[in-house]
């Protein structure tokens, strides 16, 4: 057991005859772990990403709701009646009324011809 843990310490299994297995392994190896170091980066980025959207969203949601308070507020009839007054247009007093419109009745071609 001693040789073989002083052997590792050595790295006698890098320079043996039989070595070019465990050098293919050990290149395995690292290129396995660069290869998930990179997919983690990826992920990383994505899930940064999406964050980032998810902020931009909520600010964009609230300023929706903002802005859409506001024009509701701007629409209402005291805002509007009071911005006319200052052009001189008052509220009318008189309730409106519904004008009738009667159609008139297109004669058809045969009570054209016989009245």
């Amino acid at each position: 057991m001693k040789n073989g843990v002083y052997g590792i310490l050595k790295a006698r299994f890098l320079i043996e005859d039989d070595s070019i297995k465990n050098w293919r392994f050990i290149v395995f190896l690292i290129a396995l772990a660069i290869f998930m170091i990179a997919n983690t980066q990826r992920f990383e980025q994505k899930v940064f990403r999406i964050n980032e959207l998810t902020n931009e969203v909520k600010e964009l949601r609230s300023e929706f709701v903002d802005r859409r308070s506001e024009l509701m507020k701007l629409r209402m009839e005291s805002t509007v009646s009071e911005k006319m007054v200052a052009k001189e247009i008052f509220p009318s007093t008189v309730p409106p009324i519904k004008i009738k419109v009667k159609k008139i009745k297109e004669k058809s071609f045969f009570d054209k011809l016989w009245p």
